[in-house]
């Protein structure tokens, strides 16, 4: 590439052996040549000298800016760029643009000046450098704002963030200013999070277009790039609530740094996103503040391709490369990425080449790594500098306006840093990026503490049942055998049963009849991974003609959507995440394939889902649907590692939640995290679905799934078990023949999920109901405490034991039984009784599975198995 984007010039076309490479000699410099319709260098002049050719060519790509496109497959596409870069005086500005170019630039500097001047010591991870970036995002948003844009979704890392926070979107300096205050108190309403990762939401005028404009700038961790597909979830459900098909009023915009950009392969998953039905955000404009070091790592050492955008490539991305010390230069590509993504609604890269003043912080040292590289940045002239003195050259302003419009600038600062000194109190909800209005008390507190019951009339029941099993199209053939699976559906309707595909159906279908939006996102949820679900019919005549009768619950129901994702974990589950920010509203699922694909979306359950609340008090209600169980089909697809869910919950296992008896259920929800249930019946999971609603308040929900349970023919609820008056159970007791005489209980056991039935089906074998009983803790976080403790009390006479088909160093056994042994004061031992520890979740042979399952039963019961035993 040609273009000057360093301080040195590059090579002219105009060598020789250039000239001589196309057949060409000095002699022919001079000679006219008729220009092809592909060009627009000509202006209104159909032929030009090659000497004019060349020098106007060199002036479009060999000056501030490189323009990446020829890759695209689109010739409307690259002659578009071609106008923009190539037409005489394209990038001519008027004074007005030049002059408040120069006032952006003299914020962004001194805005970074003076935190240097007043907390020297202090880490920000400034700008300095990269200054024109926050002219090159106002340029942008003043563009699109022009064309109708009325709310902006950004996502970046920490590098300039509180920059952006007080220049683009506008948080009073005071705010900002008082962040460093090492005395401020932190409210508590959470434990908070550093300023350079906290997120803002505000709605102001636009002084360039005066339109109303909405900024979100999300928080993020310092997990880089991970917050990319957040950033396109939110604007995804920003454009679906307010009906923006085509992305013309919501947008998304990204900034990255170089070597995140191109390291980070969620930014591939995202990219992969973006043009895919369900998930695409009608274009993304990324900024990529190109530093040319990541920390203390040399490009060469960062990177394979050539640049850091290459991977903006695979979907057809142009690229514009420019020089961030050209502010003019910067402000054109930014007006054409704005106008690219306004028009074609494809993602667009700009590149601002440029460097990092300091070290990676204010605290680091890069003379150790790059002495050569911050050598010449010592001797770098400042862009405000530059900028201001070709200004004042041109006569475009003067030397005493620019000095007085630094001085208003300097004087507004330090005004604000007075005020914050006022400033005892850091109230985290000032930094929310996702406010929902209306749906808390003014404070930020639930209306209620109080869940209404979750059941539905029988008529409710029948008529979601009616629908699940017909084809609501004229004239749609079916496969035979889904003619089946329906046929068997409205059997069970008739018999007013439902099994667990049909329980699913009755919560989303009422929640849809109630207005409530349910989307469901995830690889393959549209059939099921185990053919059970079946929401997307299929024609089997018609090629893609597909019927979702869930959408045909009645005339004003909510909107169903299910899509199958890419095959992405991390991308995916974070853009469901930023889709349930938007709203509380709307019942958002993401189910992974298998449970154990959990772990390749980690970050976004580590960083975002389980402290999201306490980092950044945003609420957020997704649901993980995780399949989990032993079944014999090897150590992968067998565990979804409850283990890990649990041990991140905030509840104390020392000690009994001190809560009113009438009303302990809802206030434990309020306080926890997160939520972690493992149902054992249709029924329990219905609830826990329309509770997630219900509840006055949203918290994450993880629910380990079943896979062999899905056609078990015991595991099936009455309609009884679900209509009004009916909750969810967090625990389901003993409610077998032990029940009428408890004190001749010798054992009670505690379990959760599929192994109950495994259980129950042994102890028959056994003949033991009456010295059994089988408890099931449905909701293992926050533990039911209460209900564990009734159900101990009732047997006081029996030992205790709990037992999972898990391994011992996995699964549950190590978060419940503390949890146990608080409940009942530490009166009796928590016996185990499930499969010895190992490194793997489950064996990969068959008969050593069914061994491990048979030894464990005969541990549960073996009345004698732990006599002697403390």
């Amino acid at each position: 590439m040609a273009a000057d984007l360093e301080p040195t010039p590059s090579d002219i076309i105009t060598s020789y052996d250039k000239l001589a490479f196309y057949g060409l000699d000095e002699s022919d410099l001079d000679k006219v040549f008729r220009l092809p319709n592909t060009t627009f260098i000509g202006g209104r002049e159909s032929a030009l000298s090659l000497r004019e050719i060349i020098h106007r060519l060199e002036m479009a790509y060999c000056q501030h800016i490189g323009v990446e496109f020829m890759f695209i497959n689109d010739l409307d596409q690259c002659q578009w760029i071609r106008q923009k870069f190539e037409s005489p005086g394209a990038m001519q500005f008027s004074l007005e643009e030049k002059r408040t170019l120069l006032a952006r630039m003299i914020r962004s500097t001194r805005f970074e000046e003076f935190l240097q001047r007043k907390w020297s010591s202090e880490k920000r991870f400034g700008l300095e450098g990269c200054e024109a970036l926050i002219p090159a995002l106002k340029t942008i948003i003043d563009k699109s704002s022009e064309r109708g844009v009325e709310s902006v979704i950004l996502g970046m890392p920490h590098r300039g963030r509180l920059n952006v926070l007080a220049n683009v979107i506008r948080k009073e300096l005071d705010q900002i200013f008082c962040q460093f205050d090492s005395k401020l108190e932190a409210a508590d309403e959470g434990s908070g999070d550093v300023k350079y990762h906290l997120g803002m939401h505000h709605r102001r005028i636009n002084r360039v277009t005066d339109r109303n404009i909405t900024l979100s700038l999300m928080a993020n961790p310092s997990h880089l790039e991970a917050v990319d597909p957040v950033v396109q979830g939110k604007t995804k459900a920003e454009q679906f609530y307010c009906g923006d098909t085509e992305g013309n009023r919501v947008m998304s915009l990204l900034l990255h740094g170089d070597a995140a950009f191109a390291g980070q392969g969620i930014v591939y998953e995202t990219f992969h996103l973006s043009d895919l039905p369900s998930y695409t955000t009608h274009g993304t404009i990324h900024v990529v503040v190109n530093n040319q070091i990541g920390f203390t790592t040399d490009p060469r050492m960062a990177r394979s391709s050539p640049y850091p955008t290459d991977v903006a490539r695979v979907v057809n991305a142009p690229i514009f490369h420019v020089n961030a010390d050209d502010p003019e230069a910067v402000m054109h590509v930014c007006n054409v990425a704005a106008e690219w993504r306004n028009t074609f609604h494809k993602d667009v890269v700009v590149d601002l080449v440029s460097y990092r003043r300091n070290g990676h912080n204010e605290m680091d040292e890069p003379m150790f790594t790059q002495p050569l590289m911050y050598k010449q940045i010592k001797k770098q002239k400042g862009v405000l500098h530059k900028y201001a003195e070709k200004l004042i050259a041109e006569g475009a302003v003067t030397r005493q306006e620019f000095e007085e419009e630094v001085a208003r600038y300097d004087k507004v600062c330090e005004e604000a840093y007075a005020r914050s000194k006022d400033e005892k109190i850091l109230h985290i909800k000032h930094w929310l990026d996702s406010p929902w209005p209306g749906f808390f008390t003014l404070d930020g507190q639930p209306k209620s503490m109080t869940c209404p019951p979750t059941g539905l009339a029988e008529e409710e029941l029948v008529h979601i049942g009616n629908i699940a099993s017909s084809v609501p199209e004229e004239d749609f053939t079916i496969h035979g055998g889904l003619s089946r699976i329906l046929k068997g559906r409205a059997a069970m309707v008739s018999q007013r049963v439902c099994d667990w595909a049909l329980g699913e159906y009755m919560a989303f279908g009422s929640l849809l009849k109630e207005g409530t939006h349910v989307r469901l996102s995830g690889q393959d949820v549209e059939r099921g991974t185990f053919s059970h679900r079946h929401h997307v019919l299929h024609d089997q005549n018609v090629d893609k003609r597909t019927c979702i009768p869930m959408n045909h619950m009645a005339p004003d129901q909510a909107p169903y959507t299910v899509c199958n994702s890419s095959l992405s974990e991390y991308g995916v589950l974070g853009f469901e995440l930023g889709f349930a920010m938007a709203s509380p509203n709307a019942l958002v699922l993401w189910e992974a394939q298998f449970g154990d694909f959990n772990n390749t979306a980690q970050c976004i359950i580590d960083q975002f889902i389980c402290p999201g609340q306490a980092k950044w008090v945003r609420q957020n209600g997704i649901v993980l649907l995780l399949p989990h169980g032993m079944e014999g089909m090897g150590p992968e697809h067998s565990s979804a590692r409850p283990e890990r869910f649990l041990q991140m919950c905030n509840d104390d296992p020392d000690v009994f939640p001190k809560l009113p008896e009438e009303d302990f259920a809802v206030r434990q929800l309020v306080d926890c995290n997160w939520i972690v249930v493992n149902c054992s019946t249709p029924a329990n999971y219905f609830h826990v679905l329309r509770r997630q609603i219900q509840q006055p308040f949203r918290k994450p929900l993880i629910i380990f799934t079943p896979k062999s349970l899905l056609r078990h023919p015991e595991a099936k609820s009455s309609f009884d078990d679900m209509l009004p008056g009916t909750h969810f159970k967090r625990v389901i007791p003993e409610a077998g023949p032990e029940c009428a005489s408890p004190e001749r209980v010798k054992r009670l056991v505690l379990c959760t999920g599929k192994v109950f039935y495994e259980l129950t089906r042994e102890r028959k074998n056994r003949g033991l109901e009456d010295v059994v009983a089988i408890a099931r803790i449905e909701q293992l976080s926050p533990f039911p405490f209460d209900l564990v403790k009734a159900e101990a009390d009732r047997y006081p006479g029996a030992d205790l034991v709990w037992c999972q088909e898990e391994h011992k160093n996995q699964g549950y056994y190590d978060y419940v039984k503390p949890r146990i042994r608080t409940t009942i004061d530490r009166a009796r031992p928590v016996w185990y009784a499930g499969r010895d520890p190992a490194a793997a979740p489950a064996t990969g042979n068959k008969a050593a599975h069914l061994m491990e399952l048979q030894r464990f039963l005969d541990t549960a019961f073996n009345l004698d198995a732990f006599a002697g035993k403390h």
